[in-house]
């Protein structure tokens, strides 16, 4: 028999635990923020998995990848730095580079990707909100927060870039 477990039965009353080991109650703000961005990663991996573009798709790889850092962070990981916003600013700034057009409110929808990464945005609009709470009550660092707050700039940036590439492709057919 494997010693892999999926289930531990301990969240059963209601309570899950941190990193940390501390155990707190599944709807604690700080799960909540977590559980949010682990939702916006799914919605990232399902841009990647859509997206035929090879360097858009290592992009997202790695914004997945520095999501799960971050989460873990947040989750009380002592082993985790805080996340930076650094490598979402940098992101964005990467998308500027190769972007051709003005940065401007669209309608989700223009490719499969992009709209997966219109949806992951909004998500990670709700866990900035959620998180204000947290960062108010200093229960958050001043730079997750911030982090936060870019997540979706930069989900925002890389959604304008992958409907620009995926209307150069149809072009070309």
């Amino acid at each position: 028999m494997s010693d892999f477990v999926i289930t531990t039965k301990g969240g059963d009353k209601g309570t899950t635990s941190l990193c940390s080991g501390e155990r707190v109650p599944k709807d604690d703000l700080r799960v909540e923020v977590y559980g949010t961005m682990d939702e916006c990663q799914a919605h990232v991996g399902m841009a990647r998995a859509t997206c035929p573009i090879p360097e858009i798709r290592e992009e997202l790889f790695r914004l997945e990848e520095n999501l799960s850092y971050a989460m873990g962070s947040l989750a009380l990981c002592a082993d985790l730095p805080a996340p930076d916003p650094a490598f979402l600013e940098a992101l964005v700034e990467r998308v500027k580079g190769v972007f051709r057009g003005p940065f401007r409110f669209v309608r989700p929808g223009d490719s499969i990707p992009g709209a997966a990464l219109h949806q992951a945005r909004t998500v990670a609009r709700r866990a900035e909100r959620v998180a204000v709470k947290l960062y108010r009550e200093g229960k958050l660092q001043e730079t997750e927060y911030v982090y936060l707050n870019r997540l979706s700039d930069a989900i925002y940036a890389l959604s304008l870039w992958v409907d620009q590439e995926m209307r150069d492709q149809s072009q070309k057919i």
